[in-house]
């Protein structure tokens, strides 16, 4: 994986040091050069789902992403497809590929042989993170037999299984796990970041400025972690409903509002959510984000047009 996120992360502290001094930010094309650019796919269901996923990534490959990922599915279902989708990402392209692992349902030796499976795949680094329970975040947990409690139990498995550089999630508006105290959820950071976690990846999120609020506590607290933007564009409100309320995320009034009248409108929703995404991706770039990750939901357009938008590639 690039080093652009450390790089890009020193460049938003560098920036912020200045700032103070001279009361002045860099402009956007100071550190266009080093925001990355990725993606994030969800486990097709079936052979037509898996389709759909290649047609997509096939579409966004000329955009030259940075990285890509594939979750797994809820409650760690769709594992074997998830592995063997992301290791054939890896064959099939050139785009650094980004393996997520979860606990759910996964033994420490599960979740070895599942670490060594993705280095003989020359996958590089590792997305390490508890899982929701098939009940969602708010779901009782579980552990399975021989399994873990926490995240940083698998960053630690992941460091000292191989060379992985391994990521973890950060959640600018709170996990459901610590009932969205937002100080047990950076003491849980920088306990992964302890452990050896090289980068974070956030949640969705709507508000650019949860990011930096995140972010300026991380940094009080001496941590140097990057933390990437997660983007998702809203392009379908049934399913955008059905996400936030598993996830307990509230979207905010300001955002809601922009689509009262248009709610049996698709095109004029996608089009509400495309301007969404771009705004909070151009106030993220303008805080300095290291890098934006963006939720496709298995389909490019949208992906295209934001990235467009942004700045981030030509087409």
């Amino acid at each position: 994986m690039p080093d652009l996120w450390q790089n890009a992360s020193n460049l938003y502290l560098r920036s912020k040091k200045n700032s103070r001094r001279n009361g002045t930010l860099p402009a956007v094309s100071d550190y266009l050069r080093t925001t990355t650019f990725s993606l994030e796919f969800f486990p097709p269901k079936d052979s037509a789902g898996e389709d759909r996923l290649w047609q997509a990534l096939a579409q966004l490959q000329p955009l030259k992403p940075d990285f890509v990922s594939v979750t797994y599915g809820a409650g760690g279902s769709n594992r074997d497809r998830t592995i063997r989708v992301t290791t054939e990402i890896t064959k099939r392209t050139s785009i650094p590929t980004v393996a997520h692992l979860s606990c759910v349902g996964s033994s420490k030796s599960d979740l070895t042989e599942i670490l060594n499976q993705y280095k003989k795949a020359e996958i590089k680094s590792i997305l390490a993170v508890r899982g929701d329970p098939e009940g969602g975040p708010k779901a009782k947990w579980e552990k399975v037999s021989g399994g873990f409690d926490y995240a940083d139990q698998l960053v630690e498995l992941a460091v000292a299984t191989g060379n992985f550089k391994v990521g973890v999630a950060a959640f600018p508006d709170g996990h459901p796990a610590s009932n969205f105290d937002f100080e047990k959820d950076i003491d849980v950071l920088i306990r992964k970041e302890e452990l050896g976690a090289k980068f974070a990846t956030t949640q969705f999120f709507f508000e650019s400025n949860k990011w930096h609020q995140l972010v300026e506590r991380l940094a009080k607290r001496g941590s140097n972690l990057p933390i990437i933007a997660g983007i998702l564009p809203i392009t379908n409100l049934n399913q955008l409903n059905r996400m936030t309320e598993l996830s307990g995320l509230q979207i905010p009034k300001n955002i809601s509002k922009r689509f009262e009248g248009v709610e049996n409108s698709p095109e004029d929703v996608r089009k509400i959510g495309i301007d969404i995404a771009t705004e909070m991706g151009q106030q993220l770039m303008n805080l300095q984000v290291p890098g934006v990750h963006f939720y496709t939901m298995n389909s490019a357009e949208s992906t295209l047009e934001i990235a467009k938008n942004l700045g981030l590639v030509s087409l």
